[in-house]
């Protein structure tokens, strides 16, 4: 019988992936804040039609914007984090499921131990 099973795969961090994780964070960040200043953008746009009740307007754009204000200094803390990390490090990339086989007389502790596959560089150097 075959069973589906969370596996986790752990990167291992490298200067070439460091510096890919950063030029991500870095990316992001950027993109936080163009989406700000498009938000003020269009905030003043609809303030000057006149349309809408300015407070509700204004109360809903400040909201947008304080949710990216938030992202932005979770990101910046993940900047801080992996600067301090040691090359060598684990760092958990994302679960998949895998495929496990099971048969009568096979054991049950052994095989239902969540799996890891650690990557180095964008190649599998370990499965535990």
């Amino acid at each position: 019988m075959k069973i589906l099973q969370n596996v986790t795969v752990n990167q291992v961090l490298t200067e070439s992936s460091k510096r890919a994780l950063l030029d991500k964070y870095e990316g992001k960040k950027f993109q936080l804040h163009k989406e700000c200043d498009q938000l003020r953008f269009e905030m003043k746009k609809m303030e000057k039609t006149k349309k809408y009740s300015s407070q509700n307007l204004k109360s809903h754009f400040e909201k947008e914007i304080e949710l990216r204000v938030e992202k932005i200094k979770l990101t910046d803390f993940q900047i801080d984090q992996l600067n301090i990390l040691p090359l060598g490090s684990e760092l958990k990339d994302k679960e998949i499921q895998g495929i496990v086989e099971v048969q009568v007389g096979d054991n049950w502790e052994e095989k239902s131990f969540s799996k890891t596959i650690v990557v180095k560089d964008g190649y599998i150097s370990e499965i535990r």
